[in-house]
Protein backbone atom coordinates (compact mmCIF):
# COMPACT_ATOMS: atom_id res chain seq x y z
CA UNK A 1 0.00 0.00 0.00
CA UNK A 2 2.70 2.35 -0.91
CA UNK A 3 0.40 4.39 -3.19
CA UNK A 4 -3.74 4.66 -3.41
CA UNK A 5 -4.45 4.14 -6.12
CA UNK A 6 -7.31 2.11 -6.36
CA UNK A 7 -6.61 -0.61 -9.48
CA UNK A 8 -10.01 -2.30 -8.96
CA UNK A 9 -11.75 1.13 -9.19
CA UNK A 10 -10.19 1.35 -12.45
CA UNK A 11 -11.07 -1.50 -13.97
CA UNK A 12 -14.74 -1.59 -12.56
CA UNK A 13 -14.78 1.45 -14.64
CA UNK A 14 -13.58 -0.08 -17.69
CA UNK A 15 -15.78 -3.37 -17.60
CA UNK A 16 -13.07 -5.59 -17.02
CA UNK A 17 -14.17 -8.68 -15.80
CA UNK A 18 -12.70 -8.78 -11.91
CA UNK A 19 -13.22 -12.79 -10.30
CA UNK A 20 -12.99 -12.84 -6.87
CA UNK A 21 -13.20 -15.19 -4.01
CA UNK A 22 -15.21 -14.45 -1.07
CA UNK A 23 -13.01 -14.62 2.64
CA UNK A 24 -15.13 -15.71 5.85
CA UNK A 25 -12.45 -17.63 7.90
CA UNK A 26 -11.66 -14.58 9.52
CA UNK A 27 -7.60 -15.32 9.77
CA UNK A 28 -4.91 -13.77 8.61
CA UNK A 29 -2.97 -16.56 7.40
CA UNK A 30 -5.90 -18.06 5.45
CA UNK A 31 -6.08 -14.85 4.17
CA UNK A 32 -2.97 -15.22 2.60
CA UNK A 33 -3.05 -18.56 1.15
CA UNK A 34 -6.02 -17.24 -0.97
CA UNK A 35 -4.39 -14.21 -1.99
CA UNK A 36 -1.61 -16.22 -3.90
CA UNK A 37 -4.34 -17.87 -5.48
CA UNK A 38 -4.91 -15.43 -8.29
CA UNK A 39 -8.10 -13.70 -8.25
CA UNK A 40 -8.32 -10.30 -8.90
CA UNK A 41 -9.70 -9.53 -5.66
CA UNK A 42 -10.65 -11.32 -2.10
CA UNK A 43 -13.78 -10.14 -0.14
CA UNK A 44 -13.40 -10.09 3.93
CA UNK A 45 -16.54 -10.41 4.86
CA UNK A 46 -17.85 -9.02 8.20
CA UNK A 47 -21.53 -9.16 7.36
CA UNK A 48 -21.55 -12.75 8.51
CA UNK A 49 -17.96 -14.27 9.14
CA UNK A 50 -16.93 -13.37 12.56
CA UNK A 51 -14.81 -10.57 11.83
CA UNK A 52 -13.97 -7.54 13.28
CA UNK A 53 -12.62 -3.93 12.73
CA UNK A 54 -8.86 -5.80 14.09
CA UNK A 55 -9.65 -8.85 12.20
CA UNK A 56 -9.85 -7.50 9.32
CA UNK A 57 -6.92 -5.09 9.93
CA UNK A 58 -4.79 -7.99 10.52
CA UNK A 59 -6.41 -9.71 6.97
CA UNK A 60 -5.83 -6.21 5.16
CA UNK A 61 -2.08 -6.49 6.15
CA UNK A 62 -1.91 -10.07 4.95
CA UNK A 63 -3.18 -8.72 1.36
CA UNK A 64 -0.98 -6.02 1.21
CA UNK A 65 1.76 -7.88 -0.20
CA UNK A 66 0.17 -9.41 -3.01
CA UNK A 67 -1.63 -8.30 -5.97
CA UNK A 68 -4.81 -8.91 -4.79
CA UNK A 69 -7.62 -6.02 -4.21
CA UNK A 70 -9.12 -5.92 -0.76
CA UNK A 71 -13.03 -5.47 -0.99
CA UNK A 72 -14.60 -5.48 2.65
CA UNK A 73 -18.04 -6.09 3.80
CA UNK A 74 -18.92 -4.62 6.81
CA UNK A 75 -21.99 -5.70 8.72
CA UNK A 76 -24.28 -2.78 8.55
CA UNK A 77 -23.37 0.30 6.58
CA UNK A 78 -23.28 2.42 9.75
CA UNK A 79 -21.37 6.11 9.35
CA UNK A 80 -19.19 5.37 12.19
CA UNK A 81 -17.86 1.74 10.95
CA UNK A 82 -17.67 2.49 7.59
CA UNK A 83 -15.09 5.69 8.95
CA UNK A 84 -12.83 2.93 11.19
CA UNK A 85 -13.18 1.08 7.82
CA UNK A 86 -11.49 3.51 5.70
CA UNK A 87 -8.77 4.52 8.10
CA UNK A 88 -7.55 1.13 7.96
CA UNK A 89 -7.24 1.41 3.89
CA UNK A 90 -9.95 -0.17 2.70
CA UNK A 91 -10.78 1.34 -0.56
CA UNK A 92 -14.16 -0.72 -1.56
CA UNK A 93 -16.65 -1.34 0.34
CA UNK A 94 -19.63 -3.86 -0.51
CA UNK A 95 -22.56 -2.83 2.11
CA UNK A 96 -25.45 -5.00 2.69
CA UNK A 97 -29.05 -4.83 2.38
CA UNK A 98 -29.34 -1.40 0.57
CA UNK A 99 -32.98 -0.17 -0.59
CA UNK A 100 -33.23 3.10 -1.30
CA UNK A 101 -31.67 5.91 -3.19
CA UNK A 102 -31.70 7.61 -0.02
CA UNK A 103 -29.89 5.30 2.00
CA UNK A 104 -27.33 5.23 -0.87
CA UNK A 105 -26.75 8.72 -1.07
CA UNK A 106 -26.08 8.52 2.94
CA UNK A 107 -23.38 5.54 2.30
CA UNK A 108 -21.43 7.47 -0.78
CA UNK A 109 -21.33 10.66 2.21
CA UNK A 110 -19.73 8.65 4.46
CA UNK A 111 -16.89 7.67 2.57
CA UNK A 112 -15.78 10.87 0.91
CA UNK A 113 -14.65 14.40 3.31
CA UNK A 114 -16.34 17.38 3.52
CA UNK A 115 -17.61 19.38 1.62
CA UNK A 116 -18.14 16.01 -0.80
CA UNK A 117 -19.13 14.15 2.73
CA UNK A 118 -18.83 13.71 5.81
CA UNK A 119 -16.08 11.34 6.74
CA UNK A 120 -14.52 12.06 9.58
CA UNK A 121 -10.70 13.53 9.58
CA UNK A 122 -8.49 11.81 11.11
CA UNK A 123 -5.52 10.81 8.75
CA UNK A 124 -2.96 11.54 11.08
CA UNK A 125 -3.73 8.44 12.87
CA UNK A 126 -5.00 6.23 10.36
CA UNK A 127 -3.23 3.53 8.51
CA UNK A 128 -4.82 4.57 4.89
CA UNK A 129 -2.71 7.90 5.30
CA UNK A 130 0.49 5.95 6.15
CA UNK A 131 -0.13 8.16 9.34
CA UNK A 132 0.22 11.32 7.01
CA UNK A 133 3.15 10.06 5.02
CA UNK A 134 1.21 9.69 1.60
CA UNK A 135 1.54 13.51 0.39
CA UNK A 136 -1.87 15.32 -0.43
CA UNK A 137 -4.27 12.33 0.85
CA UNK A 138 -6.85 14.36 2.31
CA UNK A 139 -7.12 15.48 -1.40
CA UNK A 140 -6.74 12.74 -2.91
CA UNK A 141 -8.95 9.99 -0.96
CA UNK A 142 -12.20 10.68 -2.35
CA UNK A 143 -11.12 9.95 -5.74
CA UNK A 144 -9.67 6.42 -5.15
CA UNK A 145 -13.22 5.50 -3.37
CA UNK A 146 -15.16 2.50 -4.56
CA UNK A 147 -18.52 2.01 -3.29
CA UNK A 148 -20.29 -0.70 -3.81
CA UNK A 149 -24.38 -1.67 -2.72
CA UNK A 150 -25.48 -4.79 -2.64
CA UNK A 151 -29.41 -4.84 -3.48
CA UNK A 152 -31.03 -8.18 -1.96
CA UNK A 153 -34.89 -7.93 -1.32
CA UNK A 154 -38.20 -7.15 -2.78
CA UNK A 155 -37.91 -3.33 -2.11
CA UNK A 156 -34.69 -2.88 -3.09
CA UNK A 157 -35.05 -4.44 -6.39
CA UNK A 158 -38.10 -1.46 -6.55
CA UNK A 159 -35.80 0.70 -6.12
CA UNK A 160 -33.22 -0.26 -8.66
CA UNK A 161 -33.45 2.69 -11.06
CA UNK A 162 -33.10 5.14 -8.57
CA UNK A 163 -30.37 3.96 -6.63
CA UNK A 164 -28.02 3.21 -9.75
CA UNK A 165 -28.39 6.54 -10.43
CA UNK A 166 -26.92 7.60 -6.72
CA UNK A 167 -23.69 9.32 -8.01
CA UNK A 168 -20.89 7.47 -6.51
CA UNK A 169 -22.54 4.40 -6.30
CA UNK A 170 -19.80 2.32 -8.49
CA UNK A 171 -21.98 -1.21 -8.47
CA UNK A 172 -24.58 -2.83 -7.33
CA UNK A 173 -24.15 -5.87 -6.31
CA UNK A 174 -27.23 -8.73 -6.39
CA UNK A 175 -27.40 -11.38 -3.49
CA UNK A 176 -29.30 -14.52 -4.55
CA UNK A 177 -29.72 -16.00 -0.90
CA UNK A 178 -31.42 -13.38 0.58
CA UNK A 179 -33.57 -11.84 -2.62
CA UNK A 180 -34.78 -15.40 -2.68
CA UNK A 181 -36.11 -15.86 0.80
CA UNK A 182 -37.59 -11.72 0.35
CA UNK A 183 -39.30 -13.08 -2.62
CA UNK A 184 -40.83 -15.71 -0.61
CA UNK A 185 -38.46 -18.93 -1.99
CA UNK A 186 -36.56 -19.20 1.21
CA UNK A 187 -32.89 -21.49 0.59
CA UNK A 188 -34.20 -21.68 -2.99
CA UNK A 189 -31.74 -19.26 -5.15
CA UNK A 190 -32.48 -21.16 -8.00
CA UNK A 191 -36.07 -20.65 -8.47
CA UNK A 192 -37.98 -19.56 -11.68
CA UNK A 193 -38.75 -16.22 -10.35
CA UNK A 194 -35.69 -15.27 -8.49
CA UNK A 195 -33.82 -16.37 -11.28
CA UNK A 196 -35.72 -14.30 -13.43
CA UNK A 197 -35.37 -10.95 -10.49
CA UNK A 198 -31.83 -11.40 -10.89
CA UNK A 199 -31.45 -11.70 -14.47
CA UNK A 200 -33.97 -8.93 -14.98
CA UNK A 201 -32.16 -6.77 -12.04
CA UNK A 202 -28.41 -7.56 -13.86
CA UNK A 203 -29.64 -6.31 -17.53
CA UNK A 204 -31.07 -2.91 -15.56
CA UNK A 205 -27.65 -2.69 -13.61
CA UNK A 206 -25.92 -2.86 -16.72
CA UNK A 207 -28.09 -0.61 -18.78
CA UNK A 208 -27.31 1.88 -16.48
CA UNK A 209 -23.64 2.64 -16.92
CA UNK A 210 -23.09 0.83 -13.30
CA UNK A 211 -21.23 -2.40 -13.03
CA UNK A 212 -22.84 -5.60 -12.19
CA UNK A 213 -21.87 -8.02 -9.63
CA UNK A 214 -22.89 -11.29 -7.91
CA UNK A 215 -21.74 -14.34 -5.72
CA UNK A 216 -21.82 -18.13 -7.31
CA UNK A 217 -20.03 -20.98 -6.42
CA UNK A 218 -22.09 -22.75 -8.89
CA UNK A 219 -19.00 -22.72 -12.20
CA UNK A 220 -21.73 -22.91 -14.48
CA UNK A 221 -24.09 -20.76 -13.11
CA UNK A 222 -21.13 -18.22 -12.13
CA UNK A 223 -20.36 -17.96 -16.44
CA UNK A 224 -24.13 -17.49 -17.25
CA UNK A 225 -24.00 -14.40 -14.93
CA UNK A 226 -20.89 -13.29 -16.75
CA UNK A 227 -22.30 -13.43 -20.26
CA UNK A 228 -25.18 -11.66 -18.97
CA UNK A 229 -22.84 -8.66 -17.52
CA UNK A 230 -21.93 -9.00 -14.88
CA UNK A 231 -17.64 -7.65 -14.31
CA UNK A 232 -17.10 -8.33 -10.71
CA UNK A 233 -18.15 -11.83 -9.98
CA UNK A 234 -17.31 -14.17 -7.29
CA UNK A 235 -16.82 -17.76 -7.85
CA UNK A 236 -16.22 -19.55 -4.30
CA UNK A 237 -15.58 -18.92 -0.59
CA UNK A 238 -13.06 -20.26 1.12
CA UNK A 239 -15.48 -21.66 4.18
CA UNK A 240 -16.98 -23.79 1.30
CA UNK A 241 -14.23 -24.73 -0.28
CA UNK A 242 -12.53 -26.08 2.61
CA UNK A 243 -15.51 -27.64 3.89
CA UNK A 244 -16.29 -29.62 1.00
CA UNK A 245 -12.65 -30.73 0.06
CA UNK A 246 -12.20 -32.11 3.63
CA UNK A 247 -15.87 -33.83 3.72
CA UNK A 248 -14.63 -35.31 0.72
CA UNK A 249 -11.55 -36.43 1.71
CA UNK A 250 -13.08 -38.52 4.73
CA UNK A 251 -15.80 -39.86 2.76
CA UNK A 252 -13.20 -41.23 0.55
CA UNK A 253 -11.87 -42.75 4.02
CA UNK A 254 -15.01 -44.19 4.81
CA UNK A 255 -15.70 -41.41 7.00
CA UNK A 256 -18.34 -38.55 7.38
CA UNK A 257 -20.96 -38.15 4.84
CA UNK A 258 -18.97 -36.34 2.44
CA UNK A 259 -18.15 -32.83 1.39
CA UNK A 260 -20.96 -29.73 2.38
CA UNK A 261 -24.27 -30.05 0.71
CA UNK A 262 -24.63 -27.75 -2.48
CA UNK A 263 -28.39 -27.65 -2.34
CA UNK A 264 -29.88 -24.33 -2.31
CA UNK A 265 -27.00 -22.48 -1.70
CA UNK A 266 -25.14 -19.76 -3.42
CA UNK A 267 -21.82 -20.12 -1.81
Amino acid sequence: MSGIGNGFLRALRARELQVGLWSALADPYCAEVCAGAGFDWLLIDGEHAPNDVRSTLSQLQALAAYPVAPIVRPPVGETWLIKQYLDLGVQTLLIPMVESAEQARALVAATRYPPRGIRGVGSALARASRWNRVPDYLHRADDEMCLLVQVETRRGLENLGEITAVEGVEGVFIGPADLSASLGHLGQPDHPEVRAAIEAAIAQIVASGRAAGILSSDEAQAREYIALGCTFVAVGVDVTLLARATGDLAARFGRGTGGASTKGDVY
